[in-house]
């Protein structure tokens, strides 16, 4: 009987530790996002990825509506309950995360050993020495174009600005289409897929960037003013009553075959492949002379970081490496054509629209946004100024060199580096 009990008792407390083992390897992982409209993409191709290869691990992806994120993570930080992942924005927002103690530091974690520089700066220290998050994407500016419009009205893909519009002068000659879709009612197109899309063509890219940022170069340089002096020229081939538009009437303006060109970002080519029952075309801002060098907005957008507070850290850690591998690049790449990998690895598209984009990074010069490091930390905020400038000069409400002035005067009052 004695001999039983002790045998029982062995037995019992060899399954409690079993069973005790067994939990101690399973984990499961809570991914905060503002990327709602990933959530079947996580579900069906890139948690079952990783899951098939960490069996011991589940991913949950419970994403918040885009313009509430910010506020909601921030709340469940506070109150502790974030999620163990979290998605990142470039730059300033996730930094501040970090300063706060919300985001951990992945500078050594073997993924990211995969990522240049350029390709971390977004979730950087100022310094470059410390990383918050894995990089997981940029986005691509440039314009989508009708080919069967272009095709119909015989029109060559413009390569200079006179080019583009010479071909704006007559698809607007012709009067079956708008020549170009974009409205100024949100602001921030006039911006994003105006002055920070042909831009870089004047400033010279990251050239132009980090001199604003240094102090050698204001806001009122030729460089800086004479992208909006182009803006100036687009108010004729937008169409009637453009300062109304918003932004999705814009884009069913283009998707309904009612417009030519589309200055866009490459994160359409998901919503546009969808909608559009016509051939699309991509090309890269056209530059200003013909041999002149060109410049591509290449903007770091997504990332993804650890909470520090997270009940199991080294999955965690697993999941951010699997981030850096050049299987995540290639899943996410072609289940999301339009945001391109920032790993080093080479990955194949098979989206043509999205290969074209790409492309570019071979024949021009990659940068990033010029308002979205450091310049907009201040009040007033460089980014939303710069949203209101691009739309009142388009709109012929602001004089080009007025907007540059106002900027330059918004910023020198709180940066330093500009005073």
């Amino acid at each position: 009987m004695k001999s039983t009990s002790i045998k029982g008792l062995l037995l019992a407390s060899t399954l409690l530790c079993s069973v005790g083992f067994a939990y101690a390897q399973d984990a499961e992982l809570t991914i905060e996002s503002w990327r709602n409209d990933d959530l079947e993409i996580w579900q069906t191709k890139l948690i079952p990825a990783f899951e098939a290869k960490h069996p011991g691990i589940k991913v949950k992806f419970t994403p918040s509506a885009p313009a509430e994120y910010n506020a909601v993570l921030n709340s469940k930080l506070e109150a502790g309950s974030a999620g163990d992942l979290i998605t990142c924005r470039p730059f300033d927002a996730s930094l501040a995360l970090y300063e706060d103690g919300h985001l951990a530091a992945v500078t050594d974690l073997e993924g990211m050993k995969n990522f240049s520089s350029v390709a971390k700066s977004g979730w950087s220290t100022d310094d470059g020495s410390v990383q918050f998050c894995v990089p997981m994407a940029s986005v691509i500016h440039g314009f989508i174009y009708n080919k069967d419009a272009f095709e119909e009205l015989g029109l060559a893909v413009p390569q200079t600005e006179e080019e583009l519009f010479a071909a704006l002068d007559k698809i607007k000659e012709d009067g079956n289409y708008v020549p170009m879709a974009m409205g100024t009612n949100d602001q921030w197109e006039a911006a994003t897929m105006g002055y920070q899309n042909i831009g870089p063509n004047y400033w010279k890219g990251e050239e132009g960037r980090l001199a604003l940022i240094n102090g050698d170069q204001k806001l009122t340089d030729e460089q800086w003013v004479q992208p909006y002096e182009t803006l100036v020229r687009w108010k004729d081939y937008l169409g009637d009553g453009f300062e109304a538009q918003t932004y999705p009437d814009s884009q069913n303006m283009f998707t309904l075959g009612r417009a030519a060109v589309y200055p866009a970002g490459s994160w359409e080519i998901s919503g546009f492949n969808n909608l559009a029952d016509f051939e699309m075309g991509a090309f890269p801002p056209p530059v200003r002379n013909a041999g002149d060098e060109c410049y591509i907005s290449d903007h770091t957008d997504i990332a993804i970081g650890m909470n520090p507070k997270t009940a199991n850290p080294e999955a965690a850690k697993a999941f951010l490496n699997w981030v850096g591998s050049d299987e995540f690049a290639s899943l996410y790449a072609n289940a999301l054509p339009g945001f391109f990998s920032l790993s080093d690895h080479t990955v194949k598209m098979d989206d043509p629209l999205a290969q074209e984009f790409v492309s570019w990074r071979g024949k021009c010069n990659s940068t990033i946004r010029s308002t979205y490091q450091i310049l907009s930390r201040g009040t007033p905020n460089l980014e939303n100024e710069t949203w209101n400038a691009s739309a009142n000069v388009i709109r012929g409400t602001e004089a080009p060199a007025d907007a540059a002035k106002r900027l330059q005067d918004g910023l020198a009052s709180w940066y330093e580096n500009q005073k």
